[in-house]
C-alpha cells in the first residue's frame, strides 16, 4: 500500500461476512480501519490482543464491553482494553465507524477481500 491513498482504492475486508466490511490501513505497529456495518449487523462476542479505540462517524451502534452497554451515535467513542470481551450491533440504518488497533490486526489477512468500490463514507 502506498503511503498516500484514497479510501475508495482500498479493497474492503469482510471481517464478519458482507455485513461488516473494513477498509484497513496497516502501519508497522497500528491498524486504522473505516468499518461499514450493514443495518442490524451483529459482531458476536469476541476478544483480541490488540487494544482498540474508535469513533462513530454515521449511524448508531450498541456496544457491550465487558459488563457495560451503551448506544452510540456520531461522535460516540470506545476504548477496548486488550483481551476484553465485546460485542457490537448496528442500528436500523447501519453505521460507519473508525477503529484503530495496536498492535496491528494481522489476523485480518485471512479474511475475504472484495474488489474496491465507492465507500459508504465519505459520499
Amino acid at each position: 500500500m502506498a503511503n498516500l491513498t484514497d479510501l475508495a482504492t482500498i479493497a474492503p475486508i469482510e471481517v464478519w461476512g458482507d455485513a461488516v466490511r473494513a477498509r484497513a490501513v496497516q502501519g508497522e505497529r497500528i491498524t486504522f480501519a473505516v468499518v461499514e456495518l450493514a443495518p442490524g449487523a451483529v459482531v458476536p462476542e469476541h476478544r483480541h490482543e490488540a487494544e482498540q479505540v474508535g469513533i462513530v462517524i454515521e449511524g448508531t451502534v450498541t456496544f457491550t464491553i465487558e459488563d457495560e452497554t451503551r448506544e452510540l451515535g456520531p461522535g460516540g467513542t470506545w476504548r477496548i482494553p486488550s483481551n476484553a470481551a465485546h460485542t457490537v450491533m448496528a442500528g436500523p440504518a447501519g453505521a460507519v465507524v473508525i477503529d484503530t488497533f495496536n498492535p496491528t490486526r494481522d489476523d485480518w489477512a485471512a479474511f475475504r477481500v472484495v474488489p474496491p468500490g465507492p465507500p459508504v463514507w465519505p459520499r
